[in-house]
């Protein structure tokens, strides 16, 4: 590399420290060398001086300089037929811009020391003949399940990431809680600050946090069907917001603790937490609306505590009713 460059975080890079990054991207700069550079102010983090544990947010503009020769990536791991054919039957939109998955509760998007099967080990199956393999422009976690969307290209992908940054994405969740919210719908605008592995509320500073809620259907005051709408996109927002107001997501023992547990349900230990939909504005103008299935663990307990209606095809314009 033999001259300035300027790179793109990939939104689902978000939540990297900036050295991390480097070395994801440039494997054989030495640790010593980054430093070097940033006491130098030579890398810049959309223009200003950066620190090696800064954490990225997705979308920002880090400007590199000139680096020594690195050697080539290793070459990605063979994807098993089965695996390639299971991640492809989990499509549920594909176009010439984006392709949304339904990803399954369980499935990291991206891999750790301990996580060797990811969604970003897979992304080379979701091709379907493009010259390039699709990128990732938000994220979920592990445990939560549904839309999870890929843009199949740079340009698309940079035009995606600017709009979930410029909050033009509309996100919609549906979870069961532990007890019903009270009112039946509100906002709740608490700020969060990361600590170690857990995310929780910040007296002073952290970052501003705002979620939406409507409670569509209670079991008595045992447990809620909530439509959550993050206006915000804080790591473990919506699960946090949610045990602050003493209605913890069911299966969410991180953050409620023994609260968020129903005797009698057969999918009790599991997380309640879905990515219903999302609506966005397309590359090619216009907006698409995406909606996953429930999966089966929450299909089960929609049906066990009577949630006739949890099949809803419309999921924002039930939200809309209940506003």
């Amino acid at each position: 590399m033999g001259r300035v460059a300027t790179y793109d975080v990939d939104a689902g890079e978000a939540g990297l420290r900036l050295d991390r990054w480097f070395r994801r991207r440039f494997p054989g700069l030495t640790h010593g060398r980054l430093q070097r550079l940033l006491r130098e102010g030579q890398v810049r983090v959309d223009g200003k001086r950066a620190k090696a544990n800064d954490r990225l947010e997705g979308g920002e503009r880090v400007r590199v300089p000139p680096l020594p020769e690195t050697p080539a990536a290793a070459p990605r791991a063979r994807i098993a037929p089965g695996d390639e054919a299971w991640i492809q039957a989990r499509v549920i939109h594909r176009d010439a811009d984006v392709i949304a998955i339904d990803k399954p509760a369980g499935l990291a998007v991206q891999g750790g020391s301990r996580t060797t099967r990811h969604l970003d080990g897979l992304l080379d199956a979701l091709r379907f003949g493009a010259p390039e393999r699709p990128r990732l422009v938000h994220r979920l976690d592990k445990d939560t399940s549904g839309v999870l969307l890929l843009a199949r290209g740079q340009a698309v992908a940079a035009h995606l990431t600017a709009a979930f940054r410029r909050h033009e994405v509309r996100k919609l969740y549906w979870a069961i809680t532990v007890g019903v919210p009270r009112p039946h719908r509100g906002e709740i605008d608490l700020r969060l600050a990361k600590g170690g592995e857990r995310v929780g509320p910040a007296a002073v500073g952290g970052q501003q946090a705002i979620t939406r809620y409507a409670v569509a259907e209670a079991a008595g005051r045992r447990a809620a069907w909530v439509a959550l709408m993050p206006l915000t996109g804080r790591t473990h927002q919506l699960r946090v917001h949610m045990a602050a107001i003493a209605c913890p997501i069911l299966g969410d023992g991180k953050y409620g603790g023994l609260d968020a547990f129903l005797a009698g349900l057969p999918e009790a230990r599991r997380l309640h937490l879905h990515a219903r939909a999302l609506a966005l504005p397309r590359p090619s103008g216009g907006e698409m609306r995406v909606v996953a299935p429930l999966p089966d663990h929450m299909a089960e307990t929609w049906r066990f505590l009577g949630f006739e209606s949890g099949g809803k095809d419309d999921p924002f314009a039930m939200f809309e009713e209940l506003d």
